[in-house]
């Protein structure tokens, strides 16, 4: 499959959260998958450790297990009053906050009927680490993970780094084998074609607002 005729520019800041623009039913060829895998792990680690795993879930029995334990995360995170969260009082920051919360609405719904679901593992338990550890572990899973979003989006396929499912992260390591004494899950990331490639960057606070030059 060719890839898409993008710029590194124009990939880094087109490469988004995607929910509703996910083909849920078209399949993904698996040859895709690999070669996004394969260029995450050329993502660096704490000292070159390379303790990830990367578990490509197609079953369609355990991909409704972990839709059923994304939709009941959401439910435990927001309630069922999601959508009436308070809002940004800049209209424009509000309307795409809206926006945001009813994709997130959707793929809560559509979780376990997208084609593929990728669950990156990282070797260790965080709980009682020390930040320090903890911000190592991270760091040898995050940048990995984000290599593998934007393959994706070069060739045609949408992600989103959810987390939801994590409520239940011991019994979704049961549904998939992972050794949950060992290995801490990351993410679940939804993989699918996407409905159009006409991405643009998202909204974002001026950049006044967040950069700091020696000081806060």
């Amino acid at each position: 499959m060719s890839l898409l005729d993008l710029t590194p520019d124009q990939l880094l800041s087109t490469t988004r959260a995607v929910r509703k623009r996910l083909d849920l039913t078209r399949p993904v060829e698996p040859e895709l998958i690999r070669e996004c895998v394969e260029l995450a792990t050329q993502a660096p680690t704490g000292s070159n450790s390379q303790t990830w795993h990367f578990v490509v879930v197609t079953d369609a029995a355990k991909r409704k297990k972990l839709g059923e334990f994304y939709r009941d995360g959401m439910e435990k995170a927001y309630g069922p009053d999601a959508a009436k969260r308070k809002q940004p009082q800049d209209p424009a920051m509000a309307r795409a906050q809206e926006r945001v919360q009813d994709s997130a609405q959707y793929l809560a719904q559509h979780m376990g009927e997208v084609p593929v679901l990728v669950v990156p593992c990282i070797y260790g338990r965080l709980e009682g680490m020390p930040s320090i550890a903890q911000a190592s572990t991270w760091g040898s899973i995050l940048p990995a993970v984000w290599s593998f979003m934007l393959a994706a989006r070069a060739r045609g396929l949408g992600t989103a780094w959810t987390t939801l499912h994590l409520f239940h992260e011991q019994e979704a390591a049961e549904v998939l084998g992972i050794p949950y004494e060992k290995f801490t899950q990351a993410a679940l990331i939804p993989v699918a074609h996407t409905l159009g490639t006409d991405f643009k960057p998202g909204p974002r606070k001026p950049l006044e607002k967040v950069l700091h030059w020696d000081q806060w």
